[in-house]
């Protein structure tokens, strides 16, 4: 049940990420779930790197802190792709 949980909670956080970040989403509903895990994966990361408590659970906390990883990782595809398409 917990792996689920997760699931639901990365397709959530990309959902908000996505909605905050205007601009074409790559991957629909997939692309959701792996935007709001890696997302959290790195948004636990830079909070970590400031000094603070990055996702601990289900809980306010940690989806800020989610949140906050998966709009840096969107501005990060979103930059990069840019480029690219820019060449």
């Amino acid at each position: 049940m917990g792996i689920l949980l997760w699931i639901i909670f990365g397709i959530i956080v990309g959902a908000v990420a996505r909605w905050i970040v205007p601009g074409a989403a790559p991957g629909g509903i997939l692309g959701d779930l792996i935007v709001g895990i890696i997302g959290a994966l790195l948004g636990g990361w830079i909070f970590n790197f400031f000094g603070h408590v990055g996702v601990s659970g289900f809980n306010f906390g940690s989806f800020i802190c989610a949140v906050i990883g998966a709009v840096v990782l969107l501005w990060i595809i979103r930059a990069l792709s840019g480029r690219r398409s820019a060449a």
